[in-house]
């Protein structure tokens, strides 16, 4: 394995890394490659402070997918798993042109957020799915996109210290809130019942368990967390607990994901 890579994943994508760790061997490296590309496309609107900065980042991402060479400790393990043959960059690309809704003000409706994590959080999904060997890959893109959209659901105060807001606009003003209202109070009672509306949705998606046979299994172990996380909506816990390291666990090893 390559350790410095797996480092940087276990920092910096924790529940990812779990499920790693549950791939053959021969694939962990490529796959913890596409979950390190996949937190440097989220970083990318985050660690700017002007929103065309993020566009440029994504766009340097977009070159490396294309064939640039870059030294870079993700850069670099990411093509050697594109040259391998391992990840495609056909899904690649559309994970960075989904991103670039993250430089726009708003996510103005729930059809374009729902897109977006499709190609985005579905996309890791389906590219590792691929890597793995798996038969249909996109029987694994709903699985990715529930776990996406756990992930920003959990994320509305985090976002909010950073002057974001990912919740669609149209389903806010619902219930009677603008995304300024999100980032400045972002434990809003009324915002209980948006994330509530859209963690049914996440849960929609996995209402049909998916058996996770080997050597597959890695690429949905996520969905069980994202279940978890979605049924707990909206008061997702602070830190990850032991409940939810044996729950990946017992799936991994048990082959699959039930309807617990």
């Amino acid at each position: 394995m390559n350790e410095a890579l797996a480092a940087l994943v276990r920092r910096r994508d924790p529940d990812r890394f779990l499920t790693a760790l549950f791939a053959p061997p021969a694939k962990r490296d490529a796959l913890l490659a596409l979950y390190a590309f996949n937190h440097e496309l989220a970083r990318a609107r985050e660690v700017v402070s002007e929103l065309p900065l993020a566009l440029i980042r994504l766009q340097w991402w977009r070159e490396v997918v294309e064939g640039a060479r870059r030294h870079h400790e993700v850069a670099a393990p990411l093509r050697a798993a594109i040259d391998a043959g391992d990840l495609h960059p056909a899904v690649l690309l559309a994970m960075i042109d989904a991103r670039e809704i993250e430089a726009e003000p708003v996510i103005e409706t729930q059809e374009s957020w729902t897109a977006y994590l499709c190609s985005s959080a579905g996309g890791v999904a389906v590219s590792a799915a691929q890597l793995l060997g798996a038969g249909d890959v996109e029987q694994y893109r709903p699985l990715g996109t529930a776990y996406g959209i756990a992930g920003v659901l959990r994320s509305v105060a985090t976002h909010a210290k950073q002057g974001r807001c990912l919740l669609p606009a149209d389903v806010l003003s619902q219930h009677g809130l603008t995304p300024h209202e999100v980032v400045a109070e972002p434990r809003a009672e009324r915002l209980r019942a948006v994330i509530r509306l859209l963690a049914r949705e996440g849960l929609v998606m996995l209402a049909r368990p998916l058996p996770l046979r080997h050597p597959a299994r890695a690429a949905a172990l996520p969905a069980v967390l994202a279940r978890r996380d979605l049924r707990r909506a909206p008061d997702f816990p602070i830190y990850r607990g032991i409940g939810d390291r044996l729950a990946v666990m017992l799936a991994g090893l048990a082959g699959g994901v039930t309807r617990r």
